[in-house]
């Protein structure tokens, strides 16, 4: 079994707090991918339980993020079907430029109607 959760900011651009969420992925055991750089800021976190989800969501909301909202609260990650492979994201942090990059990881992961849903894109 696998947790994930979406958050959403108005945007990513602090070398310092990309660092902090980096360690914090790395201590709380969690995958999670950023799309940085611009309007918005997105954040996906994955993790094998839901306190590790829960847990880095925490140190999300400790930096005090512009706009920040938790569209999709931690949960169970259910796979949509596809004919698409699963890419696996590395354990740690990752980081995007486009929303149009974010949205293939979405795709590949079997999470996009999800994804779109919680973006309000669906």
């Amino acid at each position: 079994m696998r947790y994930h959760a979406l958050i959403r900011t108005h945007h990513i651009t602090s070398r310092k707090k990309v660092a902090v969420l980096k360690r914090a992925a790395n201590t709380h055991q969690c995958a999670v991918l950023l799309r940085s750089g611009g309007c918005p800021g997105i954040m996906y976190v994955e993790g094998q339980d839901q306190t590790q989800v829960e847990s880095w969501v925490s140190a999300v909301r400790k930096l005090r993020y512009k706009d920040f909202q938790l569209v999709t609260r931690p949960g169970l990650l259910e796979p949509e079907e596809s004919d698409q492979g699963t890419d696996d994201l590395p354990s740690g942090l990752s980081e995007v430029e486009s929303v149009k990059d974010f949205g293939s990881w979405m795709q590949r992961r079997r999470v996009w109607h999800w994804w779109r849903r919680g973006m309000g894109y669906s």
